[in-house]
């Protein structure tokens, strides 16, 4: 059998490896035909004649344990290998839930194996649940996007409004909608948790829409559309929700059907959804056409916040925590007034997110900031104590 990195040649009636071997590499077969059997004492099973175009030998590699069968050139074959690397890089990067489901299935597989080769008694056999910290974590996964369309259907997850403030008239302009979930075993669920399991999910799209509903909900009482000065309410879009082309027309129809102006809820799109600027332009264009403002979140934190406001036109720029709490440093300072001076230029109202300190909000009311939003503001709050703080603010 001759071979190098790139390929190995194995003539009619050679054997490319053993059962019981420890695997270095799988193969895919690029001409010849192999056969797989299994060997138990002198009793051999032919399990399948592989072609041009299989793989074999994967399925040690993956779980890494010993071949489970022996594979025999029925021709001369030509194989490219595999390195273990270029399978565990893979593996690696997978779901856990996904990567779990594949090992348990190679597991159930060699049990089944092992009792059709007689290696074990069928009594024996077992059905093997996969123990390891990946499968745990699949689990806990699966089990808790179970428990989240559960708390969804139910009406369980809660709309907490975070006050805006309008720094030069000293004013509550407006709220963010975060999302927030109280598990009734676990308790609080972080939202970097259950948002992150949606958004891998189809479940974001109901979820948004069920956030949505909520929040045109909470503006009929904070703010009625006919108000001279209507206070407007802030949500993020998620990735799939901006690849779903029905996404503005549901946002409209919500709107109206609460009696609301378009211009009372404005849509936040991270940095880290905008690489895609025809489909992120188009959904933009979209919103102006219908009213709807449109803000850049956590700018400062991607890699090309200056092509991003090049290319799209925001009527907001969401300026990160990070910034904020570095502005005593002279250099951060001049960065966030640069920024604020950037935004206006552009027509773009600006807001500072996490204001914690006197000394932060003074300094953005110097350099002519819009907006602040942080714990010195208000934390997020219940639908009923926003009603307060609006209404008391108004009075």
């Amino acid at each position: 059998m001759a071979a190098t990195s790139f390929r190995v040649d194995v003539p009619a009636g050679s054997v490319l490896f053993h059962q019981g071997d420890a695997p270095t590499s799988a193969f895919l077969l690029e001409s010849g035909s192999i056969e797989v059997i299994t060997v138990h004492g002198d009793v051999s099973r032919r399990l399948g004649v592989l072609g041009p175009g299989d793989l074999l030998g994967e399925m040690a590699v993956l779980d890494d344990s010993p071949r489970s069968a022996t594979a025999r050139a029925l021709a001369d074959c030509v194989l490219m290998p595999i390195d273990r690397k270029q399978f565990a890089e893979r593996l690696d990067s997978a779901d856990p839930v996904v990567r779990a489901l594949l090992l348990s299935q190679i597991s159930r597989y060699r049990s089944a194996l092992a009792q059709m080769s007689g290696q074990i008694e069928p009594s024996a056999a077992s059905l093997p649940v996969p123990r390891s910290s990946d499968a745990s974590v699949a689990l806990d996964k699966i089990r808790l996007e179970g428990h989240l369309r559960e708390a969804l259907d139910k009406g369980e997850l809660e709309v907490r409004l975070q006050p805006i403030l309008d720094i030069a008239h000293h004013r509550i302009a407006g709220f963010e909608a975060l999302t927030r979930w109280t598990h009734p075993e676990r308790g609080p669920i972080s939202p970097a948790e259950f948002i992150a399991l949606a958004e891998e999910t189809s479940l974001i799209v109901p979820v948004g829409d069920y956030v949505l509903d909520q929040v045109c909900s909470a503006l009929q009482q904070l703010a009625p559309g006919d108000a001279a000065d209507p206070l407007f309410v802030a949500l993020n879009v998620s990735g799939r929700q901006l690849a779903d082309p029905a996404l503005l027309d549901r946002f409209l129809a919500v709107i109206r059907a609460h009696g609301l102006q378009p211009a009372q809820l404005k849509i936040e799109i991270t940095e880290s959804l905008v690489l895609d600027y025809v489909q992120v332009s188009r959904i933009i264009e979209r919103c102006h056409a219908a009213g709807i403002k449109v803000a850049l979140d956590d700018f400062g934190t991607g890699y090309s916040n200056l092509g991003h406001l090049h290319k799209l036109e925001f009527d907001t720029l969401k300026l990160d925590q990070g910034f904020v709490r570095q502005m005593h440093e002279p250099r951060c300072l001049a960065i966030v007034h640069a920024v604020v001076v950037m935004a206006h230029s552009l027509g773009c109202n600006i807001v500072a997110e996490g204001v914690e300190t006197q000394a932060q909000l003074d300094s953005l009311r110097e350099l002519g900031c819009t907006y602040a939003q942080g714990y010195l503001i208000g934390k997020p709050l219940a639908l009923v104590d926003a009603v307060a703080l609006a209404t008391s603010a108004a009075a």
